[in-house]
């Protein structure tokens, strides 16, 4: 175990610190892209609506984002070494409640544990490695390997997601993260040389609360308004108190001795430049790979691991670019590579909606994907460079943690935002065309519902064909239809438990 250093005594990166950072960075994104290829089985599982599908991925990246700002702080003070090792520990804690999770509101309380831990890796892996790295082109190499675990683990969780949800249970594609973040807790507490920034910084409370509310607001008055009404009172008082909490947090700001972000970063050009591409290249990027995963799952009824496929894809040519990358990064000025990340990632993004929703084939969607993955790891290497290496040594955990706080709450707004406008849309083209039990259904869980209703019928049907003697057909078709009386909402999150058995009358 290494001794703690401070930011004015660095030493030279060490190659036991950059994996250990590597893998705490990979465990944090790993987990965001788990759900992808299985949001259709937990919709059936849980008989969850389109905007409870879209909280798994949202209450993840909440706390996330709300909290990496102030624990950059707790790092600079206390040490970015221990909050590595304790958010290891909570991130574990939260993916064994994933796996073993009965309904929809337990896997909500596991992702949102998972996402604290998550907030605690991001920022604090970036602040150590930029710490120790005062040369300018070690910090770009430092980073760019940095970026591409991220990439790595975009590919990985996915993948292992998929083979998991298909050979087993879903749960089980909450495993893996279970014993990655055990993982990434013993490899910084072995490995990882400690460093900190005490001097002038202090836990920002006014900042943290308003930040918190503001956010926290925000995303809630969006998920929910497609299913609310967006002139409902609760939606316009979400909002309402969204903006009055994020202009708070500016005023706190401005007024604390010691804030959690100081406002005078974004009078750096690349800083503020960095900043607005990582909120809108994110939410763009899960947006559309939210999108992708419920209509091959939800929609065109794919496998979990046909599903998880596009997302393979994704990340195999980022992967080759990534020693490209690293060069790049020294010789290249990151505007440039910013750029060139947007604009693949556009054109993925418009490609994907132009292909027609009749389109079964999963070929139909590499161009699409690789363009995506293109720009992805373009926008992430470039824009953490630009970010870290435009501030003063001193002030590079400040700088990772609001850089992490506006990429994580880009990647909760994109699946909110396509969630909200999706379902939005579906509901208003199903207006009088129902009656009966569709109708019923489509009131009580979204249009999800309706769409997968004939579909699992006829799976549960073929199931009871091939096990004529095993299981009970009352109780198959209780997992796969959800929400099926109108008037009980509730009822497909309570009904729909994995254990099986016959539904009470």
């Amino acid at each position: 175990m290494t001794d703690s250093i401070s930011t004015t005594s660095l030493k030279k990166l060490d190659l036991g610190t950059l994996i250990a950072c590597c893998l705490a960075v990979a465990a944090a994104q790993l987990c965001i892209t788990v759900p992808s290829p299985i949001n259709g089985e937990i919709q059936a599982a849980f008989g969850a609506s389109g905007s409870q599908v879209a909280w798994v991925t949202s209450v993840f990246i909440l706390p996330t984002a709300i909290l990496e700002l102030n624990f950059g702080v707790v790092g600079d003070l206390f040490g970015r070494k221990r909050l590595l090792v304790l958010g290891g520990l909570v991130l574990a804690l939260g993916e064994l409640l994933n796996a073993t999770s009965q309904n929809i509101t337990m896997m909500w309380t596991g992702q949102a544990l998972a996402g604290i831990g998550a907030a605690a890796l991001f920022p604090s892996s970036l602040a150590v490695i930029a710490a120790a790295t005062p040369d300018g082109k070690d910090r770009a190499k430092a980073v760019s390997t940095w970026a591409l675990s991220i990439s790595l683990a975009s590919a990985v969780g996915p993948l292992s997601s998929g083979v998991l949800a298909t050979v087993a249970d879903f749960r089980w594609a909450f495993v893996p993260p279970v014993v990655l973040g055990l993982a990434v807790a013993v490899a910084c507490w072995k490995l990882v040389t400690d460093s900190k920034a005490p001097e002038g910084r202090a836990l920002d409370w006014p900042g943290q609360i308003t930040i918190a509310v503001g956010l926290t607001a925000l995303l809630w008055g969006i998920i929910e308004g497609g299913d609310r009404g967006w002139g409902s009172a609760a939606i316009v008082g979400s909002l309402a108190l969204a903006a009055v909490a994020l202009v708070g947090f500016v005023v706190a700001e401005t007024r604390a001795a010691s804030p959690m972000f100081n406002l005078d970063l974004l009078r750096i050009p690349s800083f503020a430049a960095a900043a607005v591409v990582a909120l809108a290249g994110m939410f763009g990027f899960i947006g559309t790979a939210y999108c992708v995963s419920i209509r091959l799952g939800a929609v065109m009824h794919l496998s979990a691991l046909r599903a998880s496929m596009p997302f393979v894809i994704l990340q195999l040519i980022p992967l080759l670019l990534a020693p490209v990358l690293s060069r790049m990064l020294t010789r290249v000025d990151a505007r440039w590579l910013l750029m060139g990340g947007l604009l693949p990632m556009a054109a993925g993004q418009i490609w994907i909606a132009a292909l027609p929703i009749t389109t079964t084939s999963l070929a139909a969607f590499i161009g699409p994907v690789l363009l995506l993955g293109i720009g992805f790891i373009c926008v992430v290497s470039s824009l953490t460079s630009a970010a870290v290496n435009a501030v003063p040594i001193h002030m590079t955990g400040m700088a990772s943690g609001a850089t992490s706080l506006v990429r994580e709450f880009g990647q909760g707004l994109g699946p909110a935002v396509i969630s909200t406008i999706a379902m939005s849309a579906a509901s208003s083209a199903l207006v009088g065309k129902l009656n009966g039990a569709d109708a019923g259904m489509e009131a009580a869980a979204g249009p999800l519902a309706v769409v997968n209703a004939g579909q699992r019928q006829r799976q549960g049907r073929r199931a009871d064909r091939a096990r004529p003697r095993h299981g009970h057909r009352r109780g198959d078709l209780r997992l796969r239809l959800p929400a099926r009386r109108a008037g009980h909402p509730a009822a497909g999150a309570q009904e729909h438990r994995p254990s099986g058995g016959r539904r009470r009358r």
